[in-house]
């Protein structure tokens, strides 16, 4: 079993749900716990948008669509989604990035994006 970080969000409280339909999570438990075998930081609870989703897909990581053989239905704008912190940044970046949800986000987040920024698109 991976030992996953202390579940602390970025505020500093304990770490709150982020999604459940569909499930999220790199530990698939609904929260955007981390560990050291987490290489892409899936730490910002992103509420996704349509805006978002299409430019997730154009850079390479089609969140839309469904795909069955990995037990994935593909996101729709609303749906919440353990994002990874350097994709939630580079879509920051492009002027995209979805909506954050801070009481549900790891704190390991802020090792890749500043505070400001994710409070600038909480929701």
């Amino acid at each position: 079993m991976l030992e996953k970080d202390a579940d602390i969000n970025v505020l500093g409280g304990k770490l709150a749900v982020c999604g459940m339909e569909p499930v999220t999570g790199y530990f698939r438990d609904g929260h955007c716990n981390t560990c050291a075998d987490d290489r892409g930081s899936h730490t910002v609870c992103a509420v996704m948008t349509a805006e978002f989703l299409a430019y997730s897909k154009y850079v390479g990581n089609d969140l839309s669509t469904p795909r069955p053989e990995f037990g994935f239905v593909g996101l729709q704008p609303g749906d919440r989604w353990c994002l990874c912190a350097s994709r939630f940044l580079q879509a920051h970046d492009e002027g995209c990035a979805p909506r954050v949800d801070l009481a549900a986000t790891h704190r390991r987040a802020l090792d890749i994006v500043k505070i400001d920024i994710l409070k600038d698109n909480a929701v």
